[in-house]
């Protein structure tokens, strides 16, 4: 490839962020629920998107 030009990966989308993301997206998976109890634990002010 002669122009590799990168930085332009992020195309902001919040339906895309909830989904992935989001407190449901991650209540949804057993690693999910695992990423909220650490942040519970951690004393986090906001647990997910």
């Amino acid at each position: 490839v002669r122009f590799v030009t990168y930085g332009r990966e992020y195309q902001p989308s919040n339906i895309v962020r909830k989904r992935r993301h989001g407190f449901l997206a991650r209540l949804r998976s057993k690693s999910g629920r695992k990423i909220l109890t650490r942040r519970r634990m951690k004393g986090r002010k906001y647990l997910s998107h």
